[in-house]
């Protein structure tokens, strides 16, 4: 068989597009328009646009953008899924993306129903092992980098921060090693002038990203 009269391989992009709500890591996912699975709640994604995209990113961006109405703060990329199983159609590879948004970019995005990770409905394809992948890559990460940072509305105080490290983890970290990490990984600023009040504890200072690392990672060599 010669290059001409290969049969074409499908070539996609999907996101896993994580947030918190009611303190759980919850997943974005999208009714699907068309066959194979319509109507079947599935993993936003689409086809690579070569005359449009610069490169897999740039797709995934797109893909958030046309179907969620959405820009992501943060995007990186996963994983490659391939093969002639994994889509009906044929011969399909996807390129992975995990997005991390806070629960306030959600407001108004179009048609996303959110679940729980941990009460995934039956997903098509292989979407269900590309959340398993992503969840554990930023559960992973999470013990030695401010990824869980791109979950949080700003500003924030250190304690709702904690919070939301928590969640991810899915477990408690210790407040003192916690602020430990905060200042190893040097990716916060106070917000001049503004305290949280309110409540039964004193004013708490609210802090946001520093500019570098609102699209990016700070990386610490130890763990929480």
């Amino acid at each position: 068989m010669n290059a001409s009269s290969a049969p074409a391989v499908i070539c996609t992009v999907d996101v896993v597009l994580l947030t918190l709500q009611q303190g759980e890591l919850q997943v974005a996912l999208l009714k699907r328009e068309r066959a194979p699975f319509a109507g079947v709640l599935a993993l936003p994604g689409g086809y690579i646009h070569a005359q449009e995209d610069a490169d897999a990113q740039a797709s995934a961006a797109r893909v958030l953008s046309e179907k969620a109405g959405l820009q992501s703060p943060y995007l990186e990329q996963l994983a490659t899924f391939s093969g002639p199983a994994r889509d009906p159609r044929g011969w399909s590879l996807a390129v992975a993306y995990c997005a991390l948004v806070p629960p306030d970019l959600l407001v108004g995005a179009r048609a996303l129903t959110l679940v729980p990770v941990a009460q995934l409905p039956p997903l098509p394809f292989d979407h269900r092992a590309i959340v398993d992948a992503a969840v554990a890559r930023v559960r992973s990460k999470s013990q030695y980098s401010s990824m869980p940072v791109h979950l949080c509305a700003e500003p924030f105080t250190l304690p709702q921060l904690q919070a939301v490290y928590e969640a991810v983890l899915g477990e408690p970290v210790n407040k003192v090693s916690f602020r430990r990490k905060m200042d190893e990984l040097a990716l916060l600023e106070p917000v001049p002038g503004a305290l949280q009040t309110g409540g039964a504890h004193r004013p708490a200072q609210l802090y946001r990203v520093r500019a570098p690392y609102r699209r990016s990672l700070s990386l610490s060599p130890r763990g929480l």
